[in-house]
């Protein structure tokens, strides 16, 4: 049985993993900690507030910019949920798809 050594291994499996981390979904690998940690700060404001219910919306971010979807009861529950996510450092734009379900 031939052996490998853990140089030859670790070059190996970086050149098959490097592609795929500098293109995934077309962002560099820091753009997509960047989005997740945007998404998750956006989520963590909407769920510490009391007016708004951040357990029926949910956040996805891409480049920065950040979609709200889900249900809300009101017009004004969904304008204070994007006031909020506009409030995040790193959020570029806030797009939303809201649905008004009292």
């Amino acid at each position: 049985m031939k052996r490998y050594s853990y140089t030859t291994v670790f070059l190996l499996v970086a050149t098959l993993l490097a592609p795929l981390m500098l293109t995934a979904c077309g962002k560099s690998v820091g753009e997509t900690i960047d989005d997740a940690t945007v998404t998750t700060r956006v989520k963590t404001a909407l769920l510490n507030d009391p007016t708004v219910g951040g357990l029926r919306i949910d956040v996805d971010t891409f480049k920065g910019v950040v979609t709200l979807s889900g249900r809300v009861k009101s017009k004004d529950e969904e304008g204070k949920a994007i006031s909020l996510a506009r409030q995040i450092g790193g959020v570029k734009d806030v797009k939303s798809t809201l649905q008004v379900q009292p």
